[in-house]
């Protein structure tokens, strides 16, 4: 399977850099990404728009397009089923990383099924997915009442599933913009199985089912 960096707020800081250097096996400067902001366009409060440029072009707040790539490109999940396979699945097993937006959850998630993308992800063995909150959150099982803005047309709400944890992203000191650890708790206790709620400088790095912290910040593992 894929190898994943799940981050909140993306490759933050040094050990989260160093973190996917790892995972790539080569260094930033020689390897190649494409971007999927997909899940920008289904939330009210990011897209579309500015920000999904801001994304695209490398110029948003979150360090994923712009840490110096050896060639970026641009995977829209949402033209994907209008085109031929042949003209997208090289791209995308050519890539050593894909670079997943934040945004709406289950937005994204419908558009990596309806794409064919989510079942690509089992054989692209040496590629590593770069999650950005709603982007790392689209691998697990649940992501909770409070995450969902956006619903797909026959009101499924799971997600993929790929790893056994759920992610309260955005967690933040009390009174401070974010997620409480109260208000993940609270998330928690609706969530079948265990989670991390965990800050913008945490990472959650997993490989053939290993599970490793990554962080320079706050982060606690919820239990079920």
């Amino acid at each position: 399977m894929v190898k994943l960096l799940l981050t909140s707020g993306g490759v933050t800081n040094t050990s989260i850099r160093q973190a996917l250097v790892d995972l790539v096996g080569k260094p930033i400067a020689e390897s190649t990404a494409l971007c999927i902001p997909t899940a920008q366009y289904g939330h009210p409060s990011v897209g579309p728009g500015v920000k999904a440029w801001e994304f695209i072009s490398g110029r948003s707040s979150n360090p994923m397009v712009d840490l110096g790539w050896r060639s970026v490109g641009v995977l829209e999940l949402t033209a994907l089923p209008s085109i031929h396979e042949e003209h997208w699945v090289p791209l995308v097993r050519e890539a050593d990383v894909l670079l997943a937006a934040g945004g709406d959850v289950l937005y994204l998630c419908h558009w990596m099924r309806e794409s064919g993308l989510a079942d690509l992800l089992s054989s692209l063995e040496e590629t590593t997915w770069v999650g950005l909150s709603a982007g790392s959150m689209v691998m697990t099982p649940e992501v909770g009442e409070d995450f969902i803005q956006w619903r797909p047309p026959g009101g499924d709400d799971s997600t993929l599933g790929l790893v056994d944890f759920s992610i309260c992203p955005h967690l933040a000191r009390d009174g401070m913009p974010g997620n409480s650890m109260a208000e993940a708790e609270q998330w928690a206790a609706d969530i079948a199985g265990p989670a991390y709620a965990i800050d913008d400088q945490t990472a959650i790095v997993v490989v053939d089912g290993t599970v490793e912290v990554v962080s320079e910040g706050h982060w606690r593992l919820l239990p079920s």
